[in-house]
């Protein structure tokens, strides 16, 4: 069974990956920012809105998955974990990818020695195992500690929340697998063969992905490009949706002209 996928505007093609325990539902905000530009392919990771889980438990398998269901040749723009999956993408497949969008995401989610912009493991570590105990209070907290920083914190929290359950509960044995990844992943050996264009978009006060951990990134992938949005936190495009599309656009605009014409129209 292939990943649920959802296809709307015309021009380039654009990718769009989602965080931990959400779906592509979470960027209904900007998607109509960014239609008139470029036709947005948004997909459900496995165990996720309305995908199903097929036992992919690590980062080439949850990755292959999402090229299976992409265009054959796309701009990619991953979230968080989303991020994650985007960064393997290209790297496993470049030919597949033409430009490269890390929103609030990083090539390594916990702290390591030389990489302490980060979480600490022990709090993904606790996160698995509430999930356990506590399955719904645990997804609350985990979103709950997405908003942290952000302006206007208890809306972008309601949004979350509302979103998160409009296709059924994301599937535990998912969630259980993604917190592996986050907790297990390192790319960052891997950054300096990017070849593509790379966009760094950071939350100035994103406390779950430090806007410092792309600063570090940045140096790690040749080229690549950071751009911090104000007073922004781990979920920007809630809050700042017109921001995070005109900058998306900016960068992206080699590939679509017609995307100058929106950004000054």
């Amino acid at each position: 069974m292939k990943l649920y996928t959802q296809t709307s505007g015309e021009g380039p093609d654009l990718v769009l990956i989602h965080g931990w325990g959400l779906h592509g539902g979470i960027w209904d905000t900007v998607v109509p920012l960014l239609e008139p530009c470029f036709r947005v392919t948004r997909v459900d990771l496995p165990g996720h809105g309305r995908s199903a889980w097929q036992g992919q438990v690590d980062l080439a398998a949850v990755t292959d998955a999402v090229l299976e269901v992409a265009p054959p040749e796309a701009a990619w723009l991953g979230w968080s974990l989303g991020g994650l999956v985007a960064t393997q993408a290209v790297l496993a497949a470049p030919e597949r990818i033409r430009q490269l969008v890390l929103l609030a995401s990083t090539p390594s989610f916990v702290r390591r020695p030389g990489w302490q912009s980060a979480m600490l493991p022990v709090l993904l570590d606790t996160f698995a195992a509430d999930l356990e105990a506590d399955y719904s209070g645990t997804l609350n907290r985990f979103l709950s500690l997405q908003v942290r920083g952000s302006e206007d914190a208890s809306a972008v929290l309601r949004t979350l929340r509302a979103t998160l359950l409009e296709h059924g509960e994301p599937s535990a044995q998912a969630l259980r697998a993604c917190l592996g990844l986050l907790r297990s992943a390192d790319l960052r050996d891997q950054l300096s063969t990017i070849r593509c264009p790379v966009l760094l978009l950071m939350g100035e006060s994103d406390t779950l992905v430090p806007a410092a951990a792309g600063r570090q990134a940045e140096q790690l992938i040749p080229g690549a490009r950071l751009e911090v949005i104000a007073g922004a936190g781990h979920a920007p495009f809630l809050v700042h949706p017109r921001a995070v599309a005109t900058t998306v656009q900016a960068f992206l605009q080699p590939l679509n002209a017609a995307c100058a014409g929106e950004q000054h129209g």
